[in-house]
């Protein structure tokens, strides 16, 4: 349920930018390889994946607006923020599972729905914003598994919502009374009490059955 990237609008690009660098200096310093808050890639090879996605995104007009440093034989990959990427990079083509932002940017906001509508359905989406129109506009014509609204994954934690994905991401609901329903086996009991009304619309038929078959099909 980490952000795979990141949409904001044009105006405010360079201050979200600024203001994320400041975060993530305040959480684990400029040098985050040595904060001991700070976690490592689970092995070389998911680190030198997670790089190349970087440097397929670089070689075709990405840049590099916060961090990049890394050292594959530590695991190590500073929190790293891309910018002018775009949908074709392998960033935007697969999970990162990793340490890096991409950034997108729209002008208006049905870019961004155009943009999630036509791809597989995300696990979740985060929305951030004041404007409750903007919010029932992306809730309206959008579907994902989850969706936190001016949060990022708390939803995870929350075991009155269900989680899971939609399609591609997943099928099926868990946590709290959702998970109890999808990994149980429910079993159907039906009881006929005798006797039966359907007895009323079995052969032979007469003027009597036929008047009471319409009926029922009219209104049942």
């Amino acid at each position: 349920i980490a952000p795979d990237y990141i949409f904001v609008h044009r105006s405010v690009k360079e201050a979200l930018i600024s203001e994320l660098a400041k975060v993530l200096d305040r959480f684990y310093t400029k040098n985050a390889q040595n904060s001991e808050s700070y976690t490592q890639i689970v092995n070389e090879r998911h680190t030198e994946r997670v790089m190349g996605y970087v440097k397929d995104a670089l070689s075709k007009g990405a840049r590099i607006v916060y961090g990049g440093s890394h050292d594959v034989s530590q695991k190590y990959i500073q929190p790293t923020i891309v910018d002018q990427v775009t949908e074709d990079d392998a960033l935007m083509q697969n999970e990162i599972f990793g340490p890096i932002l991409p950034i997108m940017v729209f002008d208006q906001l049905d870019e961004a729905i155009h943009y999630i509508q036509k791809g597989e359905k995300p696990l979740a989406l985060y929305i951030y914003s004041r404007s409750e129109s903007n919010i029932k506009n992306v809730l309206d014509h959008t579907r994902s598994g989850g969706i936190g609204i001016n949060n990022n994954g708390v939803h995870f934690f929350n075991n009155n919502l269900p989680f899971g994905g939609s399609n591609n991401s997943g099928i099926g609901k868990s946590h709290g009374f959702f998970g109890f329903q999808a990994f149980s086996e429910a079993k159907a009991v039906y009881r006929q009490h005798l006797p039966s009304a359907s007895e009323w619309l079995s052969p032979p038929y007469n003027s009597l059955k036929e008047r009471l078959i319409d009926w029922t099909v009219k209104y049942l």
